[in-house]
């Protein structure tokens, strides 16, 4: 018969593991602590304006063609309804934009701010 004495697992000796093993104290660092560090890091080299930098790099505009989200599904949205200006996936979708009660329409526009605020 078992006890809880057989179960405990801090006591079985592990043979798989390195008893010399230490951990390292090492902490990492967040995104906004690495960005801040480089940036003192090149104020202190004092480099010219003409060096390249990952703060100095622009990258070019895309050549590719902006993508369109569907306001119901958030699915490629390659269609946009004439009436309300949502976008949507296909007719499935489409259909229930139609059944949309008054206003429903104005929140999901709301979501993008795309909406028409009459004053």
């Amino acid at each position: 018969m078992s006890t809880a004495a057989d179960a405990d697992f801090a006591v079985v000796k592990r043979t798989f593991k390195n008893p010399r093993w230490k951990g390292t104290n090492k902490r990492y660092k967040n995104m906004k602590a690495i960005i801040a560090d480089e940036q003192r890091r090149l104020a202190s080299l004092q480099i010219g304006p003409d060096k390249a930098t990952y703060f100095t790099v622009d990258a070019p505009p895309s050549l590719k063609p902006r993508k369109w989200w569907c306001d119901i599904t958030g699915l490629e949205g390659k269609y946009k309804t004439p009436r309300h200006g949502l976008r949507y996936y296909n007719k499935e979708i489409y259909d229930i934009i139609k059944e949309l009660a008054p206003g429903v329409d104005q929140q999901y526009l709301e979501l993008r701010n795309a909406n028409v605020v009459l004053r």
